[in-house]
């Protein structure tokens, strides 16, 4: 069974993020009507707007990006916000969709839902079988709840809504903020200003031995209108490209790229954060989707962005 996106009206949840602006630029192609809403038309954490939003703009589908994100260091210090607002973000829009009986819903979450130690690489079936990441647990939580809201509507309601769970992404429009931001903009951006002001070295946290696996923008939108088109069911189904790589790797990855040439030092009282993390992505894979855009290339292009962009790239 397909869902067919031609003439429907697809609300993007989160258009200005990364991957909602991704996801927005790929339905360009699907003669369908793509809705958006900024935090001027509706806070998502607020009950009343969200249903109200929904009354008034019936979707027949949404892909829900929204979503409150950071790194290690954000994760570790906001936990309430990370938490509270993820869950309310999420079953405000889930609860409405249903009352207003929107015909597909595609959730997005994370791949830290899974323990820290899981088996690598990580099959769907490995949540809830191990413990959690300290440093994200909360948004990790909230992101767990997302996905047992999501089959609890399917099971009660019988209603046709899925989860994805992309790996690490990154891309044009990403978080360059140092408070705030994953490990591949903080890179860049690092990287960037060493060069500009000629600094001999670049500080990265940790020892760069745990391994992370990277997905481009591009990619995880176009595998979510894919899985929105062609999946429909109980069980979420992992994003990601396959291949991991070290920190370390990154960092020399990332450096090059730039044209840095200085070296680079490890804060070691600083969190390395879970051992590795490498998704199974089979399941994805072997309904007939698989990733376009090589790492360097989705770091050249992501640099060029972020030079030409990024209101922190104009600061140095």
């Amino acid at each position: 069974m397909t869902f067919d996106l031609n003439r429907k009206r697809v609300w993007v949840a989160g258009h200005r993020g990364m991957v909602g602006g991704a996801t927005v630029r790929r339905l360009k192609s699907e003669g369908c009507e793509v809705i958006t809403a900024g935090r001027e038309t509706v806070d998502l954490k607020r009950q009343a707007e969200v249903e109200a939003f929904l009354r008034d703009a019936r979707p027949d589908a949404i892909i829900m990006a929204a979503a409150k994100v950071g790194g290690i260091l954000a994760n570790d210090t906001r936990p309430a916000e990370f938490l509270y607002d993820n869950i309310m973000i999420e079953a405000n829009i889930i609860a409405a969709a249903h009352d207003n009986d929107v015909q597909k819903f595609l959730f997005l979450g994370s791949s830290c839902i899974y323990p820290k130690f899981a088996s690598q690489p990580i099959s769907e079936d490995s949540l809830l079988t191990g413990p959690l990441e300290p440093t994200n647990e909360w948004y990790a939580i909230a992101k767990i709840a997302g996905i047992k809201l999501a089959q609890a509507y399917r099971k009660q309601y019988g209603r046709d809504y899925i989860s994805a769970m992309p790996t690490n992404l990154y891309g044009p429009g990403d978080n360059f903020d140092l408070r705030s931001s994953h490990v591949m903009p903080a890179i860049i951006r690092k990287a960037h200003e060493a060069k500009i002001q000629g600094a001999k070295n670049i500080t990265v946290w940790g020892t760069g031995q745990p391994r992370r696996e990277f997905l481009h923008a591009d990619d995880c939108a176009d595998a979510l209108v894919f899985l929105l088109k062609n999946y429909s069911g109980d069980e979420h189904v992992n994003v990601g490209s396959g291949e991991d790589i070290t920190i370390l790797e990154l960092t020399q990855l990332v450096c090059d790229v730039v044209e840095f040439r200085g070296e680079i030092i490890h804060d070691l009282t600083k969190p390395d954060g879970t051992p590795r993390k490498l998704m199974d992505a089979n399941k994805l894979r072997s309904m007939g989707w698989a990733p376009a855009i090589a790492l360097r290339n989705g770091i050249e292009e992501t640099y060029s962005w972020f030079k030409e962009n990024s209101p922190e790239a104009q600061t140095v």
